[in-house]
């Protein structure tokens, strides 16, 4: 339970012994210790950590005990530990609340010119030489400095496509199963809600097509089209799930054939696309979805390290190891990423098992990639049966991913007319006998 508890929480707590401190007074180590083991969080917190935060504080860990700034607390000759000076103590003070969120990323060409900005937490997934959709535009990634990612354009037509924080909240895990639930009665033609009843007519094209995602069976559909082949898999797990889900596919069929993929995700499924897929059934898609070397694939799929050292950056800001600047004259997102960095980088090299260090791999995997629920859903279609549906056309289900891969593309107005005319095409298919 402690190695999950994230670390930085534990010098939370201690803040209010720290406001202390800043206004000159000082705690004693074992009375402090006994009183944050009377919270539910801390009640098992080992000495061994207590004593590591306490070398913290004091002098900065191992590495970083060379320099005077981290020198944040002093004991004194009565054994108590109190503010080395009274610039430490402003800059607690200033730090105090602090809310983290992710920062916003420049664009730009290689050669100069501006193409507006972008999540971090998108861009560092990717790798160097990695395409991405942007404005329009096809672009390989070649470099992040600065909180600036450089790109040139690119000619490949599969590409990643960006996501904003606003629109990745996952589907919940409750509503999940009660949307199979209600698919599993639609199959069973029962529409017993009203807007089951308005999906009636989609719901049953998806059924003459393919078939309805219900309990306990993992609906795959494979379909050829001019892009490509395309491949949707329908986990009903959410967004950042299935994008995780996606990854991991890839990379594993990639280890198979060479191959690239273009990525799609939603709440219900998620959709690879390449020139060539291999003949997949039930047999080969097993080990492919397995929670088995679940965490070694995904950091080797995954900008696992970059992304570790892009949330240490948050972890550095609340446990003080970067000052955030004074108010009128705070220091910028980028000031904060290259302090942080360079502090990441030194510990990483030197002190490997640094709990701070290790807290942001961790919650890399939690919060990022949401390891547990991505192990969960795994776990789930292990036991499930594999229904793998050959169809002529992209059905109800599989229409949302193919637009939203596409949506990136293409200006609105074009995507709106590709969507509109291949709706038709689809209404023109449904209707024939």
């Amino acid at each position: 339970m402690e190695a999950r508890r994230p670390l930085r929480l534990c010098l939370d707590v201690l803040a209010q012994h720290l406001v202390t401190l800043a206004t000159g007074g000082g705690f004693e180590a074992s009375s402090t210790l006994e009183e944050i083991r009377t919270t539910h969080a801390f009640s098992d917190l080992s000495q061994e950590a207590w004593d590591w935060t306490l070398t913290f504080i004091t002098r900065g860990g191992p590495v970083l005990e060379a320099y005077p700034d981290f020198h944040r607390v002093a004991r004194d000759h009565q054994g108590l530990f109190r503010i080395a000076d009274r610039r430490q103590a402003a800059r607690h003070r200033m730090s105090i609340g602090t809310i983290t969120s992710d920062a916003a990323m420049q664009v730009r060409y290689q050669g100069g010119g501006h193409l507006g900005t972008i999540e971090e937490s998108f861009i560092a997934r990717l790798r160097p030489g990695d395409v991405f959709l942007f404005a329009g535009r096809s672009l390989e990634l070649l470099r992040v400095r600065d909180l600036t990612a450089y790109v040139r354009r690119a000619g490949r037509r599969r590409q990643a496509v960006p996501r904003w924080q606003g629109g990745r909240l996952p589907l919940s895990g409750m509503l999940a199963d009660r949307v199979l639930e209600l698919l599993a009665e639609a199959a069973d033609g029962q529409y017993r809600e009203p807007e089951m009843g308005a999906l009636r007519p989609l719901l049953e094209i998806q059924r003459q097509w393919s078939a309805l995602p219900v309990p306990g069976r993992l609906l795959v559909e494979r379909t050829r089209s001019r892009e490509g082949e395309h491949l949707f898999i329908y986990p009903f797990a959410g967004r950042l799930a299935h994008e995780g889900l996606a990854t991991l596919l890839a990379w594993r069929l990639a280890q198979q054939t060479p191959a690239t993929f273009s990525i799609a995700a939603n709440d219900y499924g998620f959709e690879l696309l390449g020139a060539e897929m291999p003949a997949l059934q039930e047999a080969d898609l097993r080990p492919l979805l397995s929670p088995e070397g679940l965490v070694d694939d995904l950091l080797n799929s995954m900008n696992a390290s970059e992304l570790a050292r892009r949330q240490f950056r948050d972890i550095a800001r609340i446990a003080g190891l970067i000052f955030q600047g004074y108010p009128g004259r705070g220091k910028s997102d980028r000031q904060l990423q290259a302090s942080s960095g360079l502090i990441f980088d030194t510990i990483a090299r030197y002190d490997p098992d640094h709990r701070l260090v290790d807290q942001a791999r961790r919650e890399v995997l939690e919060e990022a990639l949401e390891i547990h629920r991505l192990r969960q859903t795994l776990t789930r279609i292990e036991q499930a049966r594999i229904h793998l549906a050959e169809t002529e056309r992209f059905t109800p289900l599989a229409f949302p991913l193919w637009a939203e891969r596409l949506r990136n593309r293409l200006s609105s107005q074009t995507w709106e007319d590709r969507v509109a005319r291949m709706i038709g095409q689809l209404e023109k298919s449904a209707d024939r006998p």
